[in-house]
């Protein structure tokens, strides 16, 4: 079968296709034939070696990209119930250093990190839901926020921020969104009450001048850091999603840093929440398999309101 792997860290010229044995599913592990997977800012980051050195990934030998997947079950290891051959699922590999990702003709994942596809969308909508969709339902759940709380999601028209928006305000939270200001309409659509621009020069003093005394919590999707903190009050939270990106917890704020992990239930929970229209996926562009660097290319220049998707 065909997979997309790097044997060396630097640009999207680095990237091949690989002929590799189809792998076979163990014990509690599902084989799943993979009709689409999308291409995220950690595929870059694993490609040119960034988490790496970071110590995040020993980065030896052979390395396979991708972590979401949607596609159909070929096959299941013994130990595995509640998944049969032809069921359509979405999935993710939550590790790094893996020889074969979900960028691959076949992928097999551990059952735990597999869940019903959403019965509304095609594979390529439903592949775009597992790591953005993980992350920003993991950050809400730590952040633990009551209904009629403030809530600032930063990056709120990108892939995760545009999730954490639409969560949030199923949940009743009143959101106060930043994003470029061509998206204050998308940003207001998927549910935010209030809008600030991502280039304004003091973003706290902007937030608490629409929330006095500053929001309960942040959501940071756009790694801001610091800026983001000062918006959020004394004794609030604070969801750092990237490593790296967590300020100090000044003030008595509870900065939480949101390592997403595959989890077959919060799987099926934004499934069920894609299939009542409560998510929407937001899908830009599907390349095949063979024009990874492409998509790579793409997704370095920045602006994506759609994810890039490879289609085998």
């Amino acid at each position: 079968m065909r997979a997309l792997v790097i044997d060396s860290f630097g640009g999207p010229e680095v990237l091949r296709i690989a002929e590799v044995p189809r792998p076979e599913p163990g014990p509690g592990r599902v084989l799943i034939r993979v009709e689409a997977a999308t291409v995220h800012p950690v595929d870059l980051a694993t490609r040119s070696g960034v988490l790496a050195e970071a110590g995040l990934m020993a980065g030896h030998g052979r390395t396979g990209l991708g972590w979401d997947v949607a596609g159909v079950v070929e096959s299941t290891g013994p130990e595995v119930t509640g998944l049969r051959p032809g069921d359509r699922v979405i999935g993710m590999n939550d590790r790094l250093d893996v020889e074969l990702g979900t960028q691959a003709e076949y992928v097999a994942l551990d059952a735990h990190a597999v869940a019903p596809a959403p019965a509304t969308t095609d594979a390529v909508a439903a592949a775009t839901l597992p790591l953005a969709g993980l992350t920003a339902l993991q950050a809400l759940d730590a952040l633990a926020l009551p209904a009629g709380r403030t809530l600032l999601v930063t990056g709120a028209a990108g892939a995760v921020g545009g999730y954490a928006v639409q969560l949030a305000a199923a949940r009743g939270l009143r959101i106060v969104a930043t994003a470029r200001p061509g998206d204050e309409a998308l940003v207001r659509r998927l549910g935010a009450q209030h809008f600030v621009p991502a280039d304004a020069p003091r973003l706290g003093e902007a937030v608490r001048a629409l929330v006095p005394g500053g929001v309960a919590a942040a959501l940071d999707g756009a790694v801001l850091g610091p800026a983001a903190l000062d918006a959020v009050r004394s004794g609030g939270a604070f969801a750092a999603l990237v490593a790296g990106g967590a300020p100090y917890p000044l003030r008595g704020i509870r900065v939480l840093p949101v390592w997403v992990r595959a989890d077959a239930a919060g799987l099926a929970r934004l499934a069920a929440l894609t299939d009542a229209g409560t998510l929407t996926p937001r899908v830009e562009r599907t390349l095949p398999l063979a024009e990874a660097a492409e998509a790579h290319r793409a997704l370095e220049k920045g602006g994506r309101r759609g994810r890039l998707v490879l289609v085998p």
